[in-house]
Order: structure tokens, then C-alpha cells, then sequence
């Protein structure tokens, strides 16, 4: 890619995560004020990303989707002017929950596609990638808190359709201490949350590190594309969540399925020892 088409992406990836904070925000905070700042940062990042795309296209002679940067990029420009076009059309804002981290994130994975300077010492380099794993250990920890709240919730569920008002789970908790369903829902949705902002995070920087660390190569690692894969579906499950209302039994089996899935990722994961080492 020629140097004014990435640059342009790369300015374009910067406004992206602006909406990339408010998403965050809303999630932690159940609401926002940001969201017009963030509407107007898409607006831009959206012109610069079809300056980015034109240039390059010209430059190319056809439409550049030839390999998982360029596709990213075009995705990531296509899922902002839907968004823009139902947001204008519909008011629709709880679709900018599932849009703009999703957006963010295969903008900052297309504008990888250029080479990144690298490392200006190796302190960084190590720094970075303690940061990156350090968000990995909250978003796992935050999805097992998860996983367990959902446990419960199934298992009480299923009691109070028994109506059974004593006795013990699995033979070492007493009913009476389990919180009830509305308590466990809430910290099912909460844990989600903080779960997802920390492993969206973890992604970015990862991405990143890996990027500088191994150039355009890094997109062919296979834990790099399981890491997105498994971004990917809990960015799904989040907005089934939050913004298509699934709550109760449905919201307890999505939490469990997200843990299978980080799972997955975190035995991708385990030769990140031996690169801190390296």
C-alpha cells in the first residue's frame, strides 16, 4: 500500500476509536454522553477511510480486497456507512454497541498491514506485551465470574421450577446462600461486560505487538486468528445481551459459551511464555 492510503487508514482507524470508547463507556457505565462526539468522529473517520480506499484502488487499478488486510479495511468501511445510513434512517443507537468495536478493531487490524517502525528498546517491547496479557488475566477472570454466576443461575432456576425451598448444591452450599436469580442476572451482565472490555483491549495491543514483533506475517498465526474468532463471538453474545434483550436461562448459556471459547484461545495461547523469554 502506498503511503498516503495507509495513512489516511490509519487516521481513519484512530477516529474509529473514539466510538471504540463510547461502546466501552456504555458498557461500563450503562450510559453515555459521548455518543454525538463519537457519532461525529465515525462521520470523519468514514471520509478519510474512502480516501484511503479510493487512493488505494486507483493506485491498484481494481478494488483492493486481494488479501485480509485490504478485506478488513473494506469491511470495516461497509459496516460503518451501514450503521450510518440505519443510525440516520432509524435512530437506532443500540446498534453502535455491536458496530463500533467492531469497527474499530478491523480497522486498527487492517491499518497493520504496513510495516510498523519497531521497538525503540526492548523494555517497551516487554511492557507491552505484559500489558496486553495482564488484560487477557482480567477478561478471563471477569468471564469465569461469569461462567459461575451462570452456573448458579441455571441451578437455581431449576429449584424454584421444583419448588424445592431447602437443601444444597452439589452437597456443599445451602439454597439459602445462593443469591437469587435477579442478583445472579446482574452480575452475569456486569462480569460480560467488564470481560469484554478488557479482552477488546487485550486484542488491540496484542494485535499490535505482534505486528511490530513479526511484520505482516502476524495475521497467519493460528492463535492470532483464534484470538479474533473468539473476540468475534463474544462481541455477538455481548449484543444478544444488551441490546436484543436476552437475559435469564439464554444470557446464563451464552456465558458458558463464551468460556468455552476463550478456553479455546487461551491453550492457542500457551507459547507466550517462551516469547518473553526470547
Amino acid at each position: 500500500m502506498n503511503d498516503f492510503p495507509i495513512l489516511w487508514l490509519r487516521v481513519a482507524a484512530a477516529l474509529y476509536l473514539v466510538g471504540l470508547a463510547d461502546s466501552i463507556l456504555t458498557l461500563l457505565r450503562r450510559e453515555t454522553r459521548m455518543f454525538q462526539f463519537a457519532l461525529a468522529a465515525i462521520q470523519t473517520a468514514v471520509v478519510f477511510h474512502f480516501v484511503s480506499i479510493a487512493e488505494h484502488s486507483r493506485a491498484l487499478g481494481h478494488i483492493p480486497v486481494g488479501n485480509f488486510f485490504e478485506t478488513a479495511s473494506m469491511c470495516s468501511f461497509m459496516f460503518a456507512v451501514v450503521f450510518l445510513l440505519v443510525y440516520w434512517r432509524y435512530r437506532f443507537v443500540g446498534l453502535s454497541l455491536f458496530v463500533f468495536p467492531l469497527v474499530a478493531v478491523l480497522s486498527v487490524a487492517a491499518a497493520m498491514g504496513a510495516p510498523i517502525a519497531p521497538w525503540a528498546n526492548r523494555q517497551i517491547r516487554d511492557i507491552w506485551l505484559l500489558v496486553h496479557i495482564v488484560l487477557v488475566l482480567v477478561g478471563y477472570s471477569a468471564l469465569l465470574l461469569s461462567a459461575g454466576a451462570a452456573l448458579f443461575y441455571l441451578l437455581q432456576e431449576k429449584r424454584l421450577k421444583k419448588k424445592q425451598m431447602t437443601g444444597s448444591f452439589l452437597g456443599f452450599l445451602d439454597i439459602e446462600r445462593v443469591p437469587p436469580l435477579g442478583t445472579l442476572d446482574t452480575i452475569i451482565t456486569h462480569s460480560m461486560s467488564i470481560g469484554f472490555v478488557a479482552i477488546t483491549l487485550a486484542v488491540i495491543a496484542g494485535s499490535t505487538w505482534a505486528s511490530i514483533e513479526l511484520g505482516v506475517k502476524w495475521i497467519s498465526e493460528p492463535k492470532i486468528a483464534v484470538s479474533l474468532m473468539t473476540w468475534g463471538f463474544y462481541l455477538v453474545m455481548l449484543f444478544l445481551r444488551t441490546s436484543a434483550g436476552w437475559r435469564g436461562r439464554k444470557a446464563a448459556f451464552l456465558a458458558l459459551a463464551v468460556l468455552g471459547f476463550c478456553g479455546l484461545t487461551w491453550a492457542a495461547h500457551v507459547g507466550l511464555r517462551p516469547l518473553m523469554v526470547r
